[in-house]
């Protein structure tokens, strides 16, 4: 069988392990950017992208709504136009209202103003439901229960390369304000939001005013 296409400046890595841990043993390792780390025999589906920013990781997080548009973008072109698909502020996919996985960010840093070696997404979908019973898992959900049955792991990661690979060019050739204008639009709003700062922190009501909780807060320990 044929593995999965790949647009210009990507190229895949199959693994059987987890691939975001792959993904960020082999960044560490010097491997080149632009590596889809992807594990497509088993359910979720979950890949991993490894990139390579030459600005501080304060800015290098905005991968993380690049990819999750992406996401969203490839999902809405290929699932039956019935099919909403929407973003957690935070990386989770929300699909028809229900959390279907979502997207984690590693980077070779925790500091906002210094440069990464390297930085990686992964991305989390699952398939099938956990429960073949309705109700068992509330508030979750999987492709094939909302109507996404013909999409196959190799069809979702082909087109979450492509549109991921879009967004990010956007992103490094004319700023963020397209991408922050197409993302915003698809976050599901919390009762406390306010709107997200150029660099997509977060901004929140409280009793105190406004709050901002940066995108540097979802780095995940590398």
């Amino acid at each position: 069988m044929n593995g999965p296409v790949f647009p210009p400046l990507l190229q895949g890595q199959a693994t059987v392990d987890d691939p975001l841990s792959v993904a960020v043993t082999m960044a560490h390792d010097g491997c080149d950017a632009g590596v889809i780390v992807h594990h497509l025999g088993s359910d979720p589906m979950r890949a991993a992208l490894i990139l390579a920013p030459d600005v501080p990781l304060a800015d290098a997080m905005s991968m993380l709504p690049a990819c999750a548009v992406g996401f969203q973008n490839a999902l809405g072109a290929i699932a039956p136009p019935e099919v909403a698909v929407h973003l957690g502020w935070e990386g989770r996919i929300i699909v028809n209202g229900a959390h279907c996985g979502g997207l984690q960010v590693r980077a070779s840093t925790a500091d906002p103003t210094a440069i990464p070696d390297w930085l990686v997404v992964g991305l989390r979908v699952p398939l099938w439901p956990a429960s073949e019973t309705p109700g068992d898992t509330p508030g979750q959900t999987a492709l094939h229960a909302e109507g996404c049955g013909d999409i196959t792991a190799t069809d979702l990661l082909e087109a979450w390369a492509r549109h991921s690979l879009l967004w990010i060019s956007r992103w490094t050739d004319a700023g963020p304000a397209a991408l922050h204008a197409e993302w915003i639009g698809l976050l599901q709003k919390l009762d406390d939001f306010v709107g997200a700062d150029d660099r997509f922190g977060l901004l929140r009501r409280s009793d105190d005013g406004t709050t901002l909780t940066p995108l540097t807060t979802l780095l995940e320990p590398a």
